[in-house]
């Protein structure tokens, strides 16, 4: 029977035995400032009252903004069957399928969502998805340190801040040398990279299109990495692969990438997907696990987890990353919106964002004090330095319905002015003229 002091007699019995002389010392680790300063709680409420305060609490949220904002997340259009079918009762408990023989439904799922991925990037394998884009980058960038046994790793500063500071977070208690290279006009600096590159070189680490929105071929970046024995790891766009080169094309190691744009909804920061493939030669050294296509005794395919990464699988030393609850909800999502456009499908998608963005660039071209910069070729998005403090234009867009775009100032120094905008195939004609026109207003203010 458990002891459960009532009296302060017995409290004191339990403080001396556990050889503490107050209830106090018992959090004497805890900073003051981090203590609760009151267990003071309010009375309860009903159901009825807390549904109802949530209402009010949410209705904060301008989810009514017309969005231009990207960045890395991007609000597409979502067919109605990516809800209908994720949401059906045998999808709703997603985890690890550890017993094939009664989980063939999710581990096909995953095995298609597997086959998408690889078609998407051009590349031979990919996993059963990652957490997220920016934990997708850390890992690859892991990987290649495993592959090659060295610790540089040379990193283009046109690669998404966000999974930037994740990776240095991740890896801020490793033996890890980092250098990042300068972006010129938009692409990557290759006389900087070039610089770097020497036989402790693990990965180059570069993302097309970059955090500007610019894109660029870096195939010669690719021939002259290997050259040195070095990886090249590239984080990308899904939806852009429509009509860009893939990783595979381009002749890169790794590709990781956010597959938020592939049927999740932008939803406050996720739940979201990561997405990551490889050349076959690497497979032995990817993280979280891959499912396999196989068949019984009876000839019949069926599917299984094969080349489990973890320690729990005798892996020891061996294993990598132990992604275990992993994105596979988002990734059957991904996998549907895929097949719901084909391969036709997603290059129409593409070109429609890639035009509107166009359109969106001319029509910002007779806005006065407005420049777009067109240093570089853009997929859907696109730097514009204004003639004020980017983010005190954004608050006055907001105030008329429109979010803006993200300012630039907020993670590269010198770049108060500067705003990233955003265009998908959900923009219109209507909606992008006046946004303009409410832009030109906010401006001449």
């Amino acid at each position: 029977m458990s002891f459960i002091p009532h009296t302060d007699i017995e409290v004191k019995q339990m403080l001396k035995t556990i050889g503490v002389s107050s209830i106090d010392d018992l959090f004497v680790d805890i900073k003051e400032d981090l203590k609760p300063k009151s267990f003071n709680l309010p009375e309860g409420k009903s159901e009825f009252e807390v549904i109802e305060n949530l209402k009010k609490l949410s209705s904060k949220n301008a989810t009514h903004l017309i969005n231009f904002l990207g960045a890395g997340f991007y609000d597409h259009y979502i067919p109605a069957a990516v809800d209908a079918l994720s949401s059906r009762s045998e999808f709703y408990t997603a985890y690890t399928p550890y017993q094939p023989e009664c989980s063939q439904g999710w581990l096909q799922a995953i095995y298609e969502y597997q086959t998408a991925i690889s078609e998407l990037t051009g590349l031979d394998v990919s996993n059963a998805s990652l957490y997220d884009g920016g934990t997708a980058l850390y890992e690859a960038c892991m990987m290649a340190i495993r592959i090659t046994g060295r610790n540089k790793i040379v990193m283009d500063s046109g690669v998404n801040m966000t999974y930037r500071t994740i990776l240095y977070t991740y890896t801020s208690n490793l033996n890890i040398e980092f250098v990042e290279t300068s972006v010129v006009h938009g692409q990557s600096s290759r006389e900087e990279i070039y610089k770097y590159l020497d036989d402790k070189t693990a990965a180059v680490i570069l993302q097309n299109p970059n955090f500007f929105g610019a894109v660029d071929d870096h195939s010669d970046v690719v021939k002259k990495a290997h050259s040195f024995g070095a990886l090249v790891i590239e984080s990308v766009y899904p939806i852009a692969l429509g009509i860009l080169k893939t990783p595979g094309e381009i002749g890169c190691d790794i590709a990781t990438g956010e597959g938020q744009s592939l049927g999740l909804p932008l939803s406050f920061g996720g739940p979201y997907l990561g997405f990551m493939a490889t050349k076959k030669e690497y497979v032995r050294k990817m993280p979280g696990r891959i499912v396999g296509q196989t068949q019984d005794k009876d000839g019949r395919i069926g599917y299984v987890l094969t080349l489990q990464a973890r320690e729990q699988h005798i892996r020891r030393e061996k294993a990598t990353s132990n992604i275990c609850s992993n994105e596979a909800l988002c990734a059957l999502r991904a996998v549907i919106y895929l097949s719901l456009l084909g391969k036709d499908g997603l290059r129409d998608v593409a070109q429609l964002n890639y035009q509107k963005a166009e359109f969106t660039k001319n029509v910002f071209d007779d806005i006065p004090g407005v420049e777009v910069k067109r240093s570089s070729p853009t997929f859907n998005e696109f730097t514009v330095l204004l003639p004020r403090n980017a983010d005190q234009v954004v608050s006055k867009m907001a105030a008329k319905g429109y979010a803006l775009g993200f300012p630039l100032g907020r993670f590269y120094p010198g770049m108060d002015n500067y705003i990233l905008v955003a265009v998908t195939e959900k923009r219109t004609k209507e909606e992008i003229v006046k946004f303009k026109e409410s832009l030109e207003a906010v401006l001449c203010d």
